[in-house]
């Protein structure tokens, strides 16, 4: 089984981790790669990185794409979201766990905010 796990930072509110959920959904009902897609957070919400990963390994995940819901390439997403990539990986040495590049990193970002800048 091919999933996602789209990680974003977690706040202390609510309706920040709701946002995030609902992207979630409309990532999993828009896909077409992802046999399953999931949100987790780093720290303020749940699940943690760590129990979202084993509950897609519990469900039958092979491959993970562990996607960072991040602009910048700082401390989370450089050191923070491997390590807790790494805590699950080390358990589970036959499911394929990769991070993909942050959202900042993608090219699209550049014309996204120009065309939300026009808005």
């Amino acid at each position: 089984m091919n999933t996602l796990l789209l990680v974003a930072h977690g706040s202390r509110r609510a309706a920040s981790n709701d946002e995030v959920r609902e992207l979630t959904e409309t990532v999993r009902r828009d896909n077409r790669d992802f046999d399953a897609v999931e949100c987790a957070f780093l720290e303020l919400a749940e699940p943690s990185i760590p129990d979202a990963l084993r509950m897609l390994i519990a469900r039958g995940a092979e491959r993970i794409v562990v996607l960072p819901y991040f602009l910048s390439a700082g401390r989370h997403v450089a050191e923070d979201i491997p390590h807790e990539i790494d805590i699950v990986a080390r358990e589970h040495p036959g499911v394929e766990i990769r991070q993909a590049p942050y959202l900042g990193a993608s090219p699209g970002v550049v014309d996204l905010l120009l065309k939300q800048s026009a808005r």
